[in-house]
C-alpha cells in the first residue's frame, strides 16, 4: 500500500470576505502554481499572520474556502505564541484566532489556527483498493534513505471523489524524518 508523501509548509485558507478585506475590493487571488490535490493552488498573494509572541507571511491556498483556516506546525505556533490545537482540516470550532494583515487592511479572526492532522487524502477507488475507510486511522512508515525512517501514527484516512491519492504531513513531520521534496510512504492498517 504504497502512497505519494508531501511536505505542506505553513498556509492559509480564506474567505472572499476576508481577501477582500486584506487585499482590496477589485482584488482576486492569483495562481502562481496547482498542487496535487485537484483543483487546489498556491497564490502568489500573502498574508501576515500576527499572534502575540510573533509573525510569519503565509502563502494563501485557493480557492476561496467557506471559513479562514491558518495551518502552522506546532513549531510555527509557538513563534507565534499561539497553543494550536491538532485538527483536521475544516475543524475549526473552539480553535484560537490570530491578527490578518494584508497590504489593503487588517483583521481579527476569533477562530481558525490548527496544527493540521496528518491525513491521507484517497480516492474513493485507492480506499477501496487498499481496503481503507474515511475516517480510519492508519500508520505510514516512510524511509527516505536519509537514515531517519520513521513511522507516523494517527494518520487519518480522507476518502472523496474529488481527492488525488496523497498524504501530508507537515513541516516539523518531515524534519523528523529528514525528508525533502515527494517521498514514499508504506500504509499500514
Amino acid at each position: 500500500m504504497k502512497v505519494m508523501v508531501e511536505t505542506s509548509a505553513r498556509h492559509i485558507h480564506v474567505t472572499r470576505e476576508t481577501f477582500v478585506a486584506l487585499f482590496g475590493e477589485d482584488a482576486e487571488l492569483t495562481k502562481k502554481k496547482d498542487l496535487s490535490q485537484p483543483g487546489q493552488f498556491a497564490c502568489a498573494e500573502k498574508i501576515t499572520v500576527v499572534g502575540p509572541k510573533g509573525e510569519f507571511a503565509m502563502s494563501i491556498l485557493g480557492p476561496y474556502r467557506n471559513a479562514d483556516q491558518v495551518e502552522v506546525s506546532l513549531t510555527d505556533a509557538r513563534k507565534l505564541g499561539i497553543a494550536v490545537p491538532t485538527r483536521e482540516s475544516g475543524d475549526i470550532e473552539g480553535t484560537p484566532g490570530c491578527k490578518l494583515v494584508g497590504p489593503k487592511g487588517e483583521l481579527e479572526i476569533t477562530k481558525g489556527v490548527i496544527a493540521a492532522q496528518r491525513h491521507v487524502h484517497l480516492t474513493p477507488e485507492d480506499a477501496e483498493k487498499f481496503g481503507l475507510k474515511d475516517k480510519q486511522i492508519v500508520s505510514v512508515k516512510i524511509d527516505a534513505g536519509t537514515g531517519r525512517a520513521l513511522t507516523f501514527g494517527d494518520v487519518v484516512c480522507r476518502v472523496r471523489a474529488d481527492f488525488a491519492t496523497a498524504m501530508h504531513i507537515d513541516t516539523d513531520e518531515a524534519n523528523a524524518g529528514a525528508i525533502s521534496g515527494v517521498v514514499d510512504g508504506i500504509i499500514i492498517p
